[in-house]
C-alpha cells in the first residue's frame, strides 16, 4: 500500500484526531448547498478511499475513471470543483483541462506525480486553479479544496479568468507594451503570444512595479494560497516568461530577481 493510499483508509482512524484538530482552526466552506465534486482518478481503489473521505467531510462526490468520461461529466453536469489526476488512460488530465477550460467556470484542482515540476507549470498554464503533488495527506487535500470554495464565496477570480485590469490601461517598459484591455503583449512592435496564466503573472508584476513581489505575494494573488517554501512553480513560470519576452539572459532587463526577496518588474 502506498503512502498516498494509506492516508485515505475508510475508517480514517490514523488521521481522525488530526482532522479534528485541523477543522477547529480552519473555517469550513459553506455546506449550503452541498459542494459538488467530480473526482477523476483511474485507480479505483484510491478513488473509493478519497470519495469516502470527502463524503465524510460533507461533499457530494462523483467519480469517473478516464479523461473522456471526465469531459462528458463536466459538460453535462458542471461540478463546483474537479479533482483531476494528470495520468489518465486515453485523454490525460492536461488535455482534459485544456478542452473544458474555455466553457467550464468551476474550479480545477490538479494532482501531479511526485517531483514532476514541469507538470505543475503546464497544469497552471492550461487553466488549473491549483495543484497537489502525490502523495498527499487527507487534511492537505481538504484544506486546498476548502480554500478554492472559499475563494468562490469571496468572489476571488480563478486563474483562468482575466486579472482585474483597468480598462484601457497600457503599461510600457523599454520596448515592451502590455495592453490590459486587450490582454496583448508586444515588443518593438512584434506580438508576443502568452497564455492567460502567463499574462496574469506579467500584469501582476508590471502593475505593481516598482514593488518587489515575493513568491508568497504571487501565489496569494494568482492562486489564493501561501508559499510553502518548496513550491518551485513560480520560479519556473518566471523563467518561461522571460524566454518569451526575450529577457532570459542575465542580467535581466525586465523581470529582475532580488536575491532573498522576490521579483521586480523594471519599467526603465
Amino acid at each position: 500500500m502506498t503512502a498516498w493510499e494509506s492516508g485515505f483508509q475508510p475508517d480514517l482512524t490514523s488521521s481522525a484526531h488530526e482532522l479534528a484538530r485541523y477543522d477547529e482552526n480552519v473555517p469550513s466552506a459553506s455546506m449550503e448547498p452541498t459542494p459538488r465534486i467530480l473526482l477523476v482518478e483511474d485507480d479505483e481503489r484510491l478513488a473509493k478511499l478519497v470519495q469516502t473521505f470527502l463524503q465524510s467531510q460533507g461533499f457530494q462526490v462523483r467519480w469517473v475513471g478516464d479523461g473522456q468520461e471526465a469531459m462528458k461529466a463536466i459538460r453535462s453536469e458542471p461540478p463546483d470543483c474537479v479533482i483531476l489526476d494528470i495520468l489518465l488512460p486515453g485523454v490525460d488530465g492536461i488535455e482534459v483541462c485544456r478542452q473544458v477550460r474555455p466553457t467550464y467556470h468551476g474550479w480545477i484542482l490538479m494532482l501531479t506525480a511526485q517531483d514532476e515540476d514541469i507538470n505543475e507549470v503546464v497544469a497552471l498554464d492550461t487553466g488549473a486553479d491549483d495543484y497537489l503533488t502525490k502523495p498527499v495527506r487527507p487534511h492537505v487535500l481538504l484544506s486546498r479544496l476548502r480554500a478554492l470554495l472559499r475563494r468562490a464565496s469571496r468572489g476571488i477570480p480563478k486563474v483562468s479568468e482575466p486579472a482585474s485590469l483597468d480598462e484601457g490601461k497600457v503599461i510600457t517598459a523599454q520596448e515592451l507594451r502590455i495592453d490590459g484591455d486587450r490582454r496583448t503583449v508586444s515588443r518593438a512592435g512584434e506580438p508576443i503570444v502568452l497564455t492567460d496564466a502567463e499574462f496574469d503573472l506579467l500584469w501582476l508584476l508590471a502593475s505593481r512595479a516598482p514593488a518587489i513581489l515575493t513568491r508568497d505575494d504571487i501565489l496569494s494573488e494568482l492562486r489564493g494560497i501561501e508559499h510553502d517554501g518548496l513550491d518551485r512553480s513560480i520560479d519556473m513560470r518566471i523563467s518561461k516568461l522571460r524566454r518569451k519576452l526575450g529577457d532570459d539572459q542575465p542580467p535581466h532587463q525586465l523581470i529582475k530577481t532580488v536575491r532573498g526577496r522576490g521579483y521586480l518588474f523594471a519599467r526603465s
